[in-house]
């Protein structure tokens, strides 16, 4: 009996489960992004060139990566049915998913064929296929191409280096996260100040720009 329970208490599981599946047809946002149906889906395990990134370096020229890679999922995926089953959401409030298109697993192919990288900072799922396509040169491989998450970080510090060459009023975030706080040129710590756009720090045109989106001056 106590057998008979358990496999019933199984099977209603495995059907709780397989009915929160997204199931929809996929449009293509980026290499690493889709729409299934109506919800945004970020494929799990995987990093794949920005849409604007460019690769290639001595003889291999300068290309634009990020749309061919984003090309390359359109052909594999669009306009098909996709099943992803959600792990996650991440900051955006994007669905994390491993998504699957006739039984396929999106997020592996894109690895298998060099077209995007495992994304190891959250999961190990594609190390081995990464390491197979590069071996065989396959997609990105094939060049000279700095892994997405380096040029997001390149291309971020150097935003906040222009931000603080253009910054008139300086929007500082305090360390605990609980203060938001404006310089004003002359100010003591303004020459010291600096403004990390990736924590959401920003600059002002006037102060009265600071104070409406609910910042406070410096008091010294």
């Amino acid at each position: 009996m106590l057998l008979i329970v358990t496999l019933g208490v199984s099977t209603l599981c495995a059907s709780q489960a397989s009915a929160t599946d997204l199931v929809g047809s996929v449009r293509v946002i980026d290499g690493d992004t889709i729409d299934v149906g109506t919800a945004r889906v970020r494929l799990h395990g995987i990093d794949a060139p920005e849409q604007g990134q460019h690769c290639g370096a001595g003889g291999s020229g300068h290309w634009a990566c990020g749309a061919w890679v984003t090309e390359n999922l359109r052909q594999m995926v669009e306009g098909r049915m996709a099943r992803c089953v959600e792990l996650d959401r991440d900051r955006y409030d994007r669905i994390v998913a491993r998504c699957f298109v006739d039984g396929e697993d999106v997020g592996e192919q894109m690895v298998s064929r060099g077209f995007a990288v495992a994304f190891t900072r959250y999961s190990m799922d594609y190390t081995t296929h990464e390491t197979a396509a590069r071996e065989a040169g396959l997609g990105l491989h094939a060049v000279a191409f700095d892994p997405p998450a380096q040029y997001r970080k390149r291309s971020a510090q150097k935003a906040t280096k222009n931000a603080q060459k253009e910054c008139v009023i300086k929007g500082n975030i305090s360390r605990d996260g609980a203060e938001r706080i404006y310089h004003m040129p002359g100010q003591r710590d303004y020459k010291a100040t600096r403004i990390n756009l990736s924590k959401g720090e920003r600059c002002f045109d006037t102060a009265e720009d600071a104070r409406l989106a609910g910042w406070r001056p410096a008091k010294r």
